[in-house]
């Protein structure tokens, strides 16, 4: 490998020195890049994101890409809009769109690490969307370079033919298999590469294109390609079954956000849940757009504004209502935001609620009867399968908070 590493190298007409090294207008792609991945983000927030290809922010950042040339030649083919087989459904599906806007928006931040990119690949390979695969990889790759490496096919024929293995183009976990293993080989001739994938991929690029020949020796063994691959199935797991929690806590506070304005009040979520939504309904369209300023103490109004859903009299700043919804996380947090809220408002009439799982009932029985919480604030406890069940005749017949009172518990 190091001699397969050092001809790479010393070949004057090989990515690595064409591109990779000594190149100013690659290192100024980066700022441009990114740049334009924050306005398809803006554009698909405020809905000023087309219906095609041509002509939008997105078609700006993968032509910035391409001018990359090379080991990015044709990158912009998979985001073409083809309207006969409706691919990538980016264009003129609006759940598909938000959800391809939240994602670059997470993956954006500088300081995202690893873990939460990968998460983010994952939660985006669930949601099956035609035609948008590995390809986005290669933006990625101009966010996060030292963690993402670009896809391509003389990118995944180079893989193959070094690794001896038969990863296939366009399948996000074959993509997660195959940078595994990159990131790993990586890691072990960083003295010789670089942090920076594009290092590492160039390589893979040049053998894939088969400007670089190499014999029938092995690179990795099946013991270590196992390890790899079975790290990934396992993160996978993990991911999804977290996405499936954060799904159903997004589910329950939909439910309140739409009973309570239906019910006329003011409705708001928390402080870091505004970009969620719930089968295309943005929780931003349901709530105020601001947290009303509830306390003079800011560690207590940063505590307030994270309470998960809160319903306020209309046109004023008098919380009537306030929910926290509970999946496996402590539910004597949510307890002490809820009793932080009471304190702030003594004299005010306030409904306080836990919202969750029915087979954590016992739990927070146990929790609410508490001798520090039996003669503080009370606070009663809805089920999620009696808010899912009743939320739509909840809607209907309510006129006021009051309707609550028909799926709601108290602790004796």
């Amino acid at each position: 490998m190091e001699e397969l590493i050092a001809k790479y190298k010393t070949d004057t007409e090989s990515v690595y020195n064409t591109w990779f090294v000594n190149n100013d207008d690659r290192l100024k792609a980066f700022r441009s890049i990114r740049r334009g991945v924050q306005q398809v983000i803006n554009d698909i927030k405020e809905k000023k994101f087309p219906n095609d290809f041509k002509g939008s922010s997105l078609e700006f950042v993968l032509s910035c890409i391409a001018e990359q040339k090379q080991i990015f030649v044709g990158v912009a083919h998979p985001f073409y809009w083809k309207p006969k087989l409706r691919i990538p459904d980016i264009y003129e599906n609006e759940t598909n769109k938000i959800a391809f806007g939240q994602f670059l928006e997470n993956c954006f931040d500088y300081n995202a690490g690893e873990e939460t990119i990968i998460k983010e690949i994952i939660k985006l390979d669930q949601l099956k969307i035609k035609g948008l695969g590995p390809a986005v990889a290669s933006i990625l790759y101009f966010l996060h370079p030292t963690m993402i490496p670009p896809f391509n096919t003389a990118i995944i024929n180079g893989y193959n033919a070094l690794f001896n293995d038969k990863k296939k183009l366009g399948s996000w976990s074959e993509y997660l298999k195959l940078r595994e293993t990159i990131v790993e080989t990586n890691e072990k001739y960083r003295s010789v590469l670089s942090n920076d994938l594009g290092a590492i991929t160039g390589l893979l690029f040049e053998v894939g294109s088969k400007k670089m020949i190499i014999g029938n020796e092995k690179f990795i063994t099946e013991q270590e390609r196992t390890k790899f691959e079975n790290q990934v199935a396992k993160r996978r797991k993990e991911v999804v079954n977290e996405q499936l929690e954060i799904d159903l806590h997004s589910e329950m506070q939909y439910h309140l956000l739409k009973i309570g304005n239906q019910l006329g009040y003011d409705v708001i979520s928390a402080s870091n849940d505004r970009s969620k939504c719930h089968q295309g309904n943005n929780f931003s369209f349901l709530s105020l757009s601001k947290f009303p300023a509830l306390s003079p103490n800011k560690e207590t109004q940063k505590t307030i504004e994270l309470i998960d859903v809160v319903w306020f009299e209309k046109d004023t700043n008098n919380p009537i209502c306030a929910f926290e919804v509970e999946k496996s996380t402590s539910i004597y947090s949510g307890i002490l935001r809820l009793t932080d809220l009471a304190h702030s408002f003594i004299s005010s009439e306030q409904h306080l609620y836990i919202v969750l799982p029915d087979k954590r009932e016992k739990e927070v029985v146990m929790q609410l009867t508490r001798p520090s919480l039996r003669n503080s604030h009370k606070i009663e406890y809805i089920l999620f399968s009696d808010l899912r069940e009743h939320c739509d005749a909840l809607c209907k017949f309510g006129d006021s908070h009051n309707i609550l009172k028909k799926i709601s518990k108290k602790c004796s």
